[in-house]
C-alpha cells in the first residue's frame, strides 16, 4: 500500500522540522520551492521547483500529485504563503482554511480591518501606495511602516519625523509585492510570539515566548526565550487577546502564528498569521520548552485529522540568540565547533560563509546565524545560548569599501541622532567616553620598520572600567581576547609608546574601529596594514 502524500510549501530550514515530522508519521512527502538548491530539498520524498507565490503553479502540482498516487493535505511552516496553501486546498477540496480568511491573515491592511470591525487592540492605520506625506491622514509618531505583505521584519521600521518618513516609506513599498504599505501607530511595550493550532474552531495554545527586539529604528530579533517570563496574569490577557484575533481573522482549521505586545493599554495585537512561526520556533524551541511538536499537530489538521500529542510532557527553558556583523565580506568564521560542544546547547545555525556578504542587520533575515540552548534553568539556558553566540567570530575581507566606510563614522556622530547611528556602533560612548577617545596618542605604525615584531596597545582605561558591552553582550576584554585570538597578537597594553622605538604602537585610530566595529572592527583595521602581516594568524 502506498503511503499517504503531503505537499509542503517550502524546502528550507524552517521547513525542515515538517518535512522530517511528516515522514516520521508515515507520509511520503514532496516538497516546492522556487530555489532547487534549497537545504531541505534532499529531506523530502521528491522535489517540485515552484515559486510559492505562483498560487496556480502549486494549484497544478497539486492536482498532478493527487492523479498521481493521491494528496492527503497542503501545508506549510515558517513562510508567508500560506494564502498560497489555502488557494491550492480550496481548490481541490482538501481541508484547510478559506482563501479569503488566509488573505485576511497575510495582508495586513485586511488583517487590521479584521481586528478594527471586531473591536480588538490593534493599532490605528493608514494604507500607502505612495512615499508621500500626508499629517492629516497619518496617526501621531511616533509610527511604524511595513509592507503589507512580507514577513521576517523586512522593509519595516519606526519613524520619528517627516524628514523620515519618505525613506522609510520607500523602502517598505519597495519589499511589498502588492505596492502596498501600511503606516501604523507605534506600541510601546515588550513583544511576545505565540504559536497555536485551531480544529473546528478550538483553539489549543502551543505556548508564549518573550522576543528580544533591538536596534531601533529597526525591529531586529536577537533571540526568543520559551517559555515566557512575564507576569502569569499578563500572559492570560495575551493569550485570551491572541484567541479573539484568531477567530476575528475566520482562522478554525490550520495553525495561527502570532506577534502580540503588552503595553500600557493592555495587549495589543501586532500580527497573526495563518502558519507556524519562523525564526526557529515552532520547529525547535517549542518542542524544546515542552516536548510538544506544532509541525506535527499542524500535519494532522492539513489532512483532516484532529490534532494528537498536544499535552506537555516536560517543563524546560529553550532560549535562542543570533549572531551577527558589522558590514562586509566574511575572510572565515571562528568558534563553530567549539560553540556546538558547549553546555546546554542543542543547535548551532550558521548562515553565511568566507565569500559571502554581510551587513548590520535592517530585518531578521539579515543575520549570520543562530544558537539554541535547552536547560531546566531559565538562567542556564539564557546563558549558554548568549554564550556560544558571542563564542562563535566573524572575520572580514580586508580592504573592503563597505566596512572602510561603516568605520568611518566618527564616535560622536553616534551620538547625534535620536536613536543614534545606524548600523550602531559596537560601544555606545557618552561624551566623556568620546573625549577621552579623541584624546589618546595616535597609532604609531607607518615608523615602524620591523615587520617581525608584534604591536602594541596603549590604554584606553576609561573604556576597559566602563562596564559597557557590545551589541552581542561581549565586554571590553573579551572584545580584545577575541581580536588577540583571530590576528595572532598578543596586544600587550604598555603605559607609554615611548620606549618602543622599532614596535608598532596602537592607539587612537586603533581605539577608535575597536569602538565602532569592536573585535571585528579592532581586526579590520590589524589587517589593512600589509607590514603587520596582512591576513596573519
Amino acid at each position: 500500500m502506498e503511503k499517504p502524500r503531503i505537499l509542503m510549501l517550502g524546502a528550507g530550514i524552517m521547513q525542515g522540522p515538517a518535512i522530517r515530522a511528516a515522514q516520521e508519521m508515515g507520509f511520503d512527502v514532496t516538497a516546492a520551492d522556487a530555489d532547487p538548491n534549497a537545504p531541505c530539498v534532499p529531506e523530502a520524498s521528491r522535489f517540485a521547483q515552484v515559486d510559492l507565490k505562483d498560487r496556480n503553479g502549486i494549484e497544478a502540482l497539486a492536482r498532478s500529485l493527487r492523479e498521481d498516487g493521491g494528496l492527503s493535505g497542503i501545508m506549510t511552516a515558517g513562510t508567508d504563503f500560506s494564502a498560497t496553501v489555502a488557494w491550492a486546498a480550496q481548490q481541490l477540496n482538501l481541508p484547510g482554511i478559506p482563501y479569503e480568511t488566509a488573505l485576511n491573515a497575510s495582508d495586513k491592511d485586511r488583517m487590521r480591518h479584521c481586528f478594527k470591525k471586531a473591536g480588538l487592540p490593534s493599532p490605528d492605520f493608514v494604507v500607502i501606495t505612495k512615499p508621500e506625506w500626508d499629517e492629516s491622514l497619518f496617526p501621531p509618531f511616533p509610527l511604524v511602516l511595513k509592507p503589507v505583505d512580507n514577513m521576517g521584519a523586512r522593509g519595516c521600521r519606526r519613524v520619528d519625523s517627516k524628514e523620515e518618513f519618505v525613506a522609510a516609506a520607500k523602502d517598505a513599498l519597495a519589499f511589498s509585492r502588492s505596492g502596498r504599505a501600511i503606516v501604523e501607530e507605534y506600541m510601546e511595550g515588550p513583544e511576545f510570539s505565540i504559536d497555536a493550532l485551531v480544529y473546528q474552531g478550538e483553539i489549543t495554545m502551543c505556548g508564549i515566548a518573550d522576543r528580544h527586539i533591538f536596534f531601533p529604528p529597526y525591529f531586529i530579533e536577537m533571540g526568543h526565550t520559551m517559555p515566557s517570563s512575564e507576569d502569569p496574569a499578563n500572559i492570560r490577557s495575551l493569550l485570551e487577546t491572541f484567541a479573539q484575533g484568531v477567530k476575528a481573522l475566520g482562522i478554525d482549521n490550520g495553525a495561527a502564528k502570532g506577534d502580540i505586545k503588552l503595553t500600557k493599554r493592555g495587549p495589543m495585537i501586532g500580527e497573526i498569521a495563518a502558519r507556524l512561526s519562523g525564526g526557529y520556533m515552532s520547529g525547535w524551541t517549542y518542542p524544546y520548552s515542552s516536548g510538544v511538536m506544532p509541525v506535527r499537530g499542524a500535519i494532522e489538521i492539513a489532512v483532516g485529522r484532529k490534532p494528537s500529542k498536544l499535552a506537555p510532557e516536560w517543563s524546560q527553558t529553550a532560549a535562542e540568540r543570533a549572531f551577527i556583523s558589522i558590514p562586509g565580506i566574511v575572510s572565515s568564521i571562528v568558534g563553530i565547533e567549539n560553540a556546538r560542544i558547549m553546555p546546554h546547547v542543542r543547535d548551532v545555525f550558521v548562515n553565511t560563509k568566507a565569500g559571502k556578504n554581510v551587513d548590520f542587520p535592517e530585518n531578521n533575515v539579515m543575520k549570520c546565524g543562530n544558537v539554541i540552548s535547552v536547560a531546566e534553568r531559565r538562567e542556564d539556558a539564557v546563558h549558554s545560548a548568549e554564550r556560544a553566540a558571542r563564542s562563535i567570530l566573524i572575520r572580514l575581507e580586508a580592504p573592503n569599501e563597505a566596512t572602510e566606510a561603516f568605520l568611518a563614522v566618527s564616535a560622536s556622530a553616534c551620538e547625534d541622532s535620536q536613536h543614534g547611528a545606524f548600523p550602531p556602533s559596537a560601544f555606545s560612548l557618552d561624551e566623556k567616553l568620546v573625549a577621552a577617545l579623541n584624546a589618546l596618542e595616535p597609532d604609531r605604525i607607518q615608523a615602524s620598520t620591523n615587520t617581525d615584531t608584534s604591536p602594541v596597545l596603549l590604554p584606553f582605561h576609561e573604556l576597559c572600567e566602563s562596564g559597557l558591552t557590545d551589541y552581542m553582550g561581549r565586554s571590553v576584554n573579551q572584545c580584545l581576547d577575541a581580536v588577540r585570538l583571530l590576528t595572532g597578537f598578543e596586544l600587550p597594553i604598555v603605559k607609554s609608546s615611548a620606549p618602543f622605538t622599532d614596535c608598532p604602537v596602537l592607539g587612537w585610530q586603533f581605539w577608535k574601529a575597536f569602538v565602532r566595529g569592536g573585535y571585528q572592527g579592532a581586526v579590520y583595521f590589524l589587517d589593512c596594514f600589509e607590514y603587520l602581516g596582512g591576513n596573519h594568524g
